[in-house]
């Protein structure tokens, strides 16, 4: 006979730990509800200045709009249509080709090419436009070759303005086209090898292949590389300013600062704003109409096919070609000048432009980093909430936002609110607290959370799909939180991913011109707006070593990527 103190034993443990069992779930269900509020209170706050803009811009108009509306408007719209249209068109016909190339046939050099192609990507806009300005300019080595060569004078012939609408479609066209290489080389790759057997046993012919099969399966795919260009090339500052063409971002730093007109600027950067988001909108529909699925079996190495006589050539050339406008020209025109002009200008100053712009941007990678961590880790425990998925997906908008329509929306709500506080303190304190926000780093390094955070969102998302949903559970059931499975369990496992997307948001804030040039603390200079400022001077020599300091940085993760890119696999991800 069982002793009844022994059923009176095990009762109680049975009980204590069903009661143990429950109040660990209650527990973890707070921390998680606690992990969506914190995801949608950083969501909410990135937003501020969109939510600002948008409210400055719907103020009555002035006697400033009122002039932009009469005279210029209209020139603002047509060349930024026109920059737009045209750099996507220019990215397509060089990246498309290169990838079909590089992808699909077998040519001399082409495993070179496959990763030089992506060097571009580590030559900014409007560094690319300073050395093609010094070379191709009347006093340039080309028109001054020209002129010794045949004896001309400056009457006897013309030559192309480089510093004109043109020439900044062909500078954006010649660093934006990697992000249309990438995504339609992963395209290519991941095609159905079967589609092209089928295409080849009904008698089609390369070319009828390539355009009747290829291209719509990428289509997708190219439809985001072009739009992503597209919004690089609305964004652009640096370049459309040296060159003088009038667009939204070069007549928003007119508005603001020439015409000191604040409410004017938001309301033109609202109007650049809804450009974004319909081309967002339209990218988004056109991919959700277009898809494919493939079916049949997958070779796992692609058999690349031999180019033989002229098209082997071609081939070569037509790599050859954006690998020497795109990079090794200016690269070597910036050295050239480096060499002549850095005894000059590489001193005390240069070294502390180059620690500003190292520390600013490493610790900007570092909070985004962070930010983009809790918030895909916050998805991953709740993914059926739509107010977590709202506020991820809206925070993954941010590098949309052109750097100058951004820098708006961070300066005047940050200038308000300073000014409150001032007055509160004036009021009650007796003293004058001055700029807290707006006249620090505290401001450019929320700008910079809000712009670059959806490079390392998308880097970490990618790590966290990796992770089985059954390593989380066993740690749960360990009794371990949210926060210490993220700890213990996800950051060590996604070491790679959270580098690589530190080392890619670093490079870009180094590179990063129309915000820092306008939300920088006073007496405070980074490499990018030293450069800009010597190349507004006309000392193009004197800024390339400060420029080919944000070159050689930009190299790194161009190395990282290219290696990714080549040890890629057709049906695998190379990016994750």
């Amino acid at each position: 006979m069982a002793n009844p103190h022994q059923r009176f034993d095990k009762n109680v443990v049975s009980e204590l730990s069903t009661t143990g069992s429950l109040l660990s779930r209650f527990k973890n269900k707070v921390s998680v509800n606690r992990w969506t509020a914190l995801v949608v209170g950083i969501a909410s706050i990135l937003a501020l200045p969109v939510l600002a803009l948008f409210t400055i811009a719907l103020q009555p108009a002035g006697e400033v709009w009122r002039h932009l509306i009469n005279t210029v408007f209209i020139d603002y719209v047509t060349h930024s249509l026109v920059l737009m249209l045209s750099v996507g068109l220019g990215t397509l016909l060089i990246g498309v080709p290169t990838a079909w190339w590089v992808s699909t046939r077998e040519f001399p050099g082409r495993q070179t090419f496959e990763w030089m192609l992506l060097l571009p990507m580590a030559m900014p806009a409007y560094i690319i436009a300073y050395t093609y300005t010094g070379l191709l300019d009347f006093a340039g080595p080309v028109q001054t070759g020209l002129r010794e060569l045949f004896g001309w004078t400056r009457q006897d012939y013309s030559f192309p303005a480089i510093r004109s609408l043109p020439g900044a479609i062909l500078m954006l066209s010649l660093v934006l086209y990697p992000y249309v290489y990438l995504l339609a080389r992963a395209a290519f790759l991941d095609q159905s090898v079967g589609a092209q057997e089928v295409g080849r046993t009904l008698g089609a012919g390369p070319w009828r292949r390539f355009y009747a099969l290829a291209l719509p399966l990428a289509r997708p795919s190219l439809i985001a590389g072009v739009s992503l260009v597209q919004m690089e090339a609305l964004a652009d500052y640096g370049t459309v300013q040296y060159f003088g063409v009038s667009t939204f971002t070069t007549g928003i730093f007119r508005v603001w600062f020439g015409m000191g007109d604040g409410t004017a600027a938001a309301q033109l950067a609202s109007v650049l704003l809804m450009f974004i988001f319909v081309l967002l909108l339209f990218e988004r529909l056109s991919r959700q109409r277009v898809r494919f699925h493939h079916t049949g079996n997958r070779q796992p190495h692609l058999q690349r096919l031999p180019l033989m006589g002229m098209w082997k050539w071609l081939a070569v050339l037509g790599c050859a070609l954006p690998i020497l406008f795109g990079f090794l020209i200016p690269a070597g025109q910036l050295i050239i000048w480096a060499m002549y002009t850095a005894p000059e200008v590489v001193d005390e100053r240069f070294l502390r432009l180059l620690s500003n712009s190292v520390f600013l941007a490493l610790g900007a990678a570092l909070l985004i980093l962070l930010l983009a961590l809790l918030l895909a880790y916050g998805q991953r425990l709740r993914p059926h909430t739509m107010a977590v998925r709202f506020a991820v997906r809206g925070a993954g908008l941010g590098y949309a936002v052109p750097g100058t329509v951004l820098a708006i929306g961070v300066m005047l709500p940050f200038a308000a609110i300073d000014q409150h506080i001032d007055t509160w303190a004036r009021d009650w304190l007796g003293i004058s607290t001055g700029l807290l926000l707006s006249g620090t780093l505290i401001a450019l390094l929320f700008a910079y959370t809000v712009r670059f955070l959806p490079i390392a969102l998308h880097g970490v998302e990618a790590g966290l799909t990796r992770i089985r949903p059954s390593m989380d559970d066993a740690a749960r059931s360990l009794g371990a939180t949210p926060r210490a499975v993220l700890q213990r369990v996800h950051v060590p496992i996604l070491r790679t991913s959270l580098l690589t997307a530190l080392l890619l948001v670093f490079v870009d804030v180094l590179k990063e011109l129309p915000a820092t040039l306008v939300l920088r603390p006073f007496n405070f200079n980074t490499l990018a707006v030293r450069t800009f400022e010597l190349a507004s001077d006309e000392r193009l020599a004197d800024s390339a070593s400060f420029a080919l300091a944000i070159v050689l940085a930009g190299i790194g993760p161009v190395i990282l990527l290219s290696r990714a890119i080549s040890q890629a696999k057709p049906g695998h991800d190379s990016f994750s």
